[in-house]
């Protein structure tokens, strides 16, 4: 544990997050970096780094994972519990709600409209996650070869994010093993580059991952939402097609326009995208098939990181780990700053990206809050609705 932190504490700000956790990953990411490293000095930023290149190859939400780490190193198993659910809850709680208000019919125009312009904001909210983590990062390259190779590993990640969308994990991966040769080539190696009894442990932990399968294809919804949780790599829009595919085209769920609908609920609530998955299994089976879809779709997160924290700590210090993460955390944060553009493409009015350029000032310039931000360009978009401007 870096600090034992309280678990009423934990509840407290991880529940805060849960609440105004709008924009989804760049937002969750900012506001714990924020928490953690900036506010409270609970956890270095290399670590910080570390668990976010981590998290980012795992099945599952990354942001929640990175949320659900974060407790764990301040409280052990129960301080993620305690997080894991006080940062899930309330944009869960949110998203049920409105699906049982809007589900049959179009949701009224001022929801689309706070939809449309928080959203126009998270590209800007991208660059200033991805920027505030590069001098932190920057100082661990030693040298100047060091400090080219960071920029190479930051650029790919970047041109990744852009181009490859859920293949992102694999150059996250070739980043990290890149930098492990290179390093290992410059040196012998020696027995600290082997874990240290903890291989059986890890092999179990893995198996944790097709066996949670195995209990998940009980019905069709626990078997839907098992693959929006566990295959959610590169975002929680990478599942979006997934879920229509299954909740619209082969199980009849939900029409095209009722699940267009659930998915503008998803990104006008706080928490991750992946909380759609409840709106489906609220259409599948009511309030109990929406609770049983989230937490299917969640489960994995918590036990990958409540059973496997302690290896990821005996893990991180070995020397061919280290060097990894030295690869790896780069490409992260190229991916964080290149997400930007393809959410800045997303937009389709001229009003939206006004809402854009406002937030990039708000946030680079001002240095204004994420939430502060994300409030205001919500508001906007209320405003744009009410004018009778296109917001969908």
């Amino acid at each position: 544990m870096r600090h034992r932190v309280s678990l009423s504490t934990i509840a407290r700000e991880w529940g805060r997050i849960g609440v105004l956790g709008f924009g989804g990953p760049p937002a969750h990411i900012a506001l714990l970096r924020e928490l953690c490293v900036e506010r409270r000095g609970w956890v270095e930023a290399r670590d910080f780094e570390d668990g976010i290149a981590a998290t980012n190859l795992l099945p599952g939400p990354a942001s929640t994972q990175l949320a659900i780490l974060n407790a764990w190193w301040l409280r052990g198993a129960w301080g993620a519990v305690v997080g894991g659910v006080c940062f899930i809850v309330p944009g869960l709680a949110l998203i049920l709600a409105l699906a049982a208000l809007f589900l049959a019919g179009d949701p009224p125009s001022w929801i689309n409209g706070a939809a449309a312009g928080a959203g126009s904001a998270v590209a800007a909210v991208a660059v200033q996650a991805g920027g505030r983590m590069i001098p932190d990062s920057l100082r661990r390259a030693a040298d100047r070869p060091a400090r080219i190779r960071w920029g190479c590993y930051f650029a790919v990640g970047a041109a990744a994010t852009v181009l490859l969308g859920p293949w992102l994990v694999l150059v996250l991966l070739a980043t990290g093993l890149v930098e492990v040769a290179i390093r290992r080539g410059r040196r012998r190696p020696s027995a600290a580059d082997a874990p240290a009894g903890g291989t059986g442990q890890l092999w179990l932990l893995l198996a944790l991952v097709p066996i949670s399968a195995a209990l998940a294809a009980l019905s069709a919804l626990t078997w839907v939402a098992y693959k929006v949780g566990a295959l959610s790599y590169g975002g929680g829009f990478v599942i979006i097609p997934l879920m229509q595919a299954d909740s619209v085209d082969r199980y009849g769920w939900l029409t095209d326009g009722q699940f267009l609908n659930a998915v503008a609920l998803g990104q006008i609530t706080p928490g991750p995208v992946v909380q759609t998955v409840a709106v489906v299994g609220y259409a599948a089976a009511g309030l109990g098939g929406g609770l049983l879809a989230a937490a299917v779709a969640f489960g994995p997160s918590f036990l990958l990181i409540t059973l496997g924290g302690g290896q990821f700590e005996r893990l991180r210090a070995l020397p061919a780990v280290q060097s990894f993460f030295d690869g790896a955390g780069p490409a992260v944060i190229g991916a964080i700053c290149g997400s930007a553009i393809p959410l800045a493409l997303a937009l389709r009015h001229a009003w939206q990206l006004a809402v854009l350029t406002l937030a990039l000032v708000l946030l680079l310039a001002l240095r204004r809050g994420v939430v502060s931000t994300l409030l205001i360009a919500g508001g906007l978009g209320v405003a744009a609705a009410l004018a009778g401007w296109a917001v969908t």
